[in-house]
């Protein structure tokens, strides 16, 4: 895919700093075991989303909040570094920047705490401010790592500007026929789907059946992503399973915001959506190959060389 014209998407979401250890496994309740390597990488949901984003091909605008302290500093900076308009990421003098702790066990499968800091001030009126980027952009990408009257601010104004919202709903949690009606797009992966849906998701059937369940309460299009499976696609244009690449997995962690990132920019370039999410496997199966978050993010020569 070629990055020819050029949309102007903007991100809203979360921005972390993650501190990673390595695990043989990752550790039961009231467990403690020993690790081996640690790192510290920038991360948080919106964070990793809009760097994808930028580094696929997309020109963005990112609203967040970070603390005046120096992980925020290092990540607005890296920000600027990927090309990423950073005009209306809000500086909170009193919390600190948002913190993830992550456990990655030797399969790449990982589990994540976050103290949210900062995001939780990223409020509707900070939304407020940044309508004329709203407007302007031709699709808003946005999560559930920030607070939900924010989201429903985010799609106030995008409804009112008819823009096209994809919605990842993660972290995983149910969300009203209020939020999801309208949705030109939803991400869910499996857990997610189950949550928003209560159907439990094992087999293509059930994907099946959760798209539909979402597209009757207003969702235009889904696509539930399965990790190394791929992702299935429903949409009035196709519907079915699309394949991810085989590679050998060393780190999951930020695959799934690399696929969003991806599918905006693909999405943004007028690619239908099964090509839109072929190129999203493409680049999450890239991420997973590699460690961190952020880190692990490809640049569009990669997955097109």
């Amino acid at each position: 895919m070629q990055s020819l014209l050029r949309r102007p998407i903007t991100v809203i979401g979360s921005s972390n700093t993650d501190m990673v250890i390595k695990a043989p496994r990752i550790p039961g309740p009231g467990e403690t075991i020993l690790g081996g390597t640690f790192f510290m990488n920038s991360g948080g949901k919106g964070a990793n989303q809009a760097v994808a984003t930028a580094r696929l091909g997309g020109q963005v605008h990112f609203i967040t909040a970070l603390g005046e302290d120096v992980f925020g500093q290092k990540q607005l900076q890296a920000f600027k570094d990927d090309g990423i308009n950073t005009d209306h990421i809000l500086i909170d003098k009193d919390q600190p920047s948002g913190i993830a702790l992550i456990t990655v066990d030797d399969q790449g499968e990982n589990c994540i705490v976050v103290a949210p800091g900062a995001n939780a001030a990223l409020l509707p009126a900070a939304i407020e401010k940044a309508t004329g980027v709203i407007a302007g952009s031709d699709i808003i990408l946005v999560q559930l790592e920030i607070p939900m009257e924010t989201v429903q601010k985010v799609l106030e104004l995008a409804t009112l500007h008819k823009k096209k919202v994809i919605l990842n709903p993660a972290p995983a949690q149910k969300l009203s026929t209020q939020i999801l009606n309208g949705l030109y797009l939803i991400t869910p992966n499996s857990t997610e789907a189950s949550m928003l849906t209560g159907l439990l998701i094992n087999n293509v059937t059930d994907c099946e059946k959760a798209a539909a369940i979402l597209r009757t309460r207003g969702v235009q299009q889904v696509v539930i992503t399965l990790g190394s499976k791929g992702a299935y696609v429903s949409s009035d244009t196709f519907t079915g399973m699309v394949a991810a690449p085989e590679v050998t997995a060393v780190d999951s962690t930020g695959a799934g915001d690399t696929f969003n990132g991806a599918i905006a920019v693909a999405l943004s370039q007028q690619q239908s959506l099964h090509d839109a999410v072929v190129f999203a496997c493409k680049a999450a199966a890239i991420s997973v190959t590699k460690a961190g978050a952020q880190s692990s993010i490809p640049y569009l020569h990669e997955i097109v060389s």
